[in-house]
C-alpha cells in the first residue's frame, strides 16, 4: 500500500486535492481522488512539480482523468500553498502550466493570478439547442469558455443545456466549458458554471469568471467602455464574489488578473 500526502483546499468554493511529484499513473489517480465518496473528493487535483522554464510547474487533472490547460481557482489555491504550506517568501511566482507561464502572488488566504491575454474570441455563435437559435459567445482565458447571457439565472437547467453545449459540435472534439451569466450592474454580475472534466456544475470557476467578465464587458455599448484600467465583481454559486481585473486599449483586452480567496481546508495521507 503507498502512501500518497496531500492538502485539501478551497476557492470561492471550487476545491482541490494538492500533492507533490509523484510517479504514479495520474489520470487513474485523479478519477479515485476526486470520488466525493470513496475518495477525498474535489473538482479537480493539482500536481506541483519542479519547472525548467518557471518557480514551480502546476498540472491539473479533472475528476474524469483528463488533464487541464490550465485552473484559475486551482492556481489561486496553490499560491495560497506556496506561501503558508510551502513558506515560500517570494512574492511573486511564476507558475509553469499547459496553458503557459502564469504569474501568480498570495498575501495571506488572498491570491490573484495573471491569466494573460483572452483569445479565441468569437461573439454571439449562433446554436442550435433544442430546436431554438442560442446565441454564445466563445472565449478561451486559458481554457475554452462559452458564455451564454441569460435573465432568472437561478431558475436555468445548468446541468442540461450546459452538457449540450459543452458536447455541441461547434466546439469538438476538445468541447469547451459552459458559463450562464446575468448582468446585475455596470461591474457585477452572477455566473452559473458547467465546467468540462467535473461534467458537472461547480459552486465556482475561475476561468470562467474571467471569460463571463470580459465577454460582458466587450459586449457593452463602445460610450461606456472607454480605455484604462477595468474591474468586474463575480457572484459565484458559493455567493463568494471574485474580482477580474483588466486594461483596455484599442479594442484589446489584456493584463488580465483573477482576485479572490482560498484557504486550507486539512491535510492528510491518501492511501493507494
Amino acid at each position: 500500500m503507498k502512501k500518497i500526502p496531500f492538502v485539501k483546499m478551497v476557492g470561492a468554493g471550487n476545491d482541490f486535492v494538492i500533492v507533490e511529484e509523484l510517479k504514479t499513473n495520474l489520470p487513474v489517480l485523479a478519477r479515485e481522488i476526486c470520488q466525493r465518496k470513496t475518495g477525498i473528493g474535489a473538482d479537480g487535483l493539482l500536481v506541483l512539480e519542479k519547472s525548467r522554464q518557471a518557480d514551480f510547474k502546476m498540472l491539473v487533472f479533472n475528476p474524469d482523468g483528463s488533464e487541464a490547460e490550465m485552473c484559475g481557482n486551482g492556481a489561486r489555491c496553490m499560491a495560497v500553498y506556496l506561501a503558508t504550506v510551502e513558506k515560500v517568501k517570494k512574492q511573486h511566482l511564476i507558475l509553469e502550466t499547459k496553458a503557459g507561464l502564469i504569474e501568480v502572488k498570495a498575501h495571506k488566504d488572498e491570491a490573484l493570478i495573471n491569466v494573460g491575454i483572452p483569445k479565441e474570441i468569437n461573439l454571439d455563435v449562433s446554436l442550435d439547442l433544442r430546436g431554438r437559435p442560442v446565441r454564445v459567445n466563445a472565449i478561451n482565458t486559458g481554457v475554452p469558455h462559452a458564455v451564454i447571457f441569460v435573465d432568472g439565472i437561478d431558475h436555468i437547467d445548468v446541468c442540461g443545456l450546459g452538457r449540450e453545449v459543452r458536447f455541441h459540435p461547434k466546439f469538438a472534439p476538445r468541447g469547451t466549458n459552459v458559463n450562464f451569466a446575468e448582468q446585475l450592474g455596470k461591474d457585477f454580475i452572477k455566473v452559473r458554471t458547467y465546467e468540462r472534466g467535473v461534467e458537472n456544475e461547480t459552486l465556482a470557476c475561475g476561468t470562467g469568471s474571467v471569460a463571463s467578465s470580459i465577454i460582458t464587458f466587450l459586449k457593452m455599448p463602445a460610450t461606456k467602455k472607454g480605455k484604462g484600467h477595468f474591474t468586474m465583481r463575480v457572484l459565484t454559486l458559493s455567493t463568494e464574489v471574485l474580482k477580474v481585473h483588466f486594461d483596455f486599449l484599442d479594442k484589446k483586452v489584456f493584463n488580465v488578473w483573477l482576485e479572490g480567496k482560498a484557504k486550507l481546508l486539512y491535510s492528510g495521507v491518501y492511501y493507494v
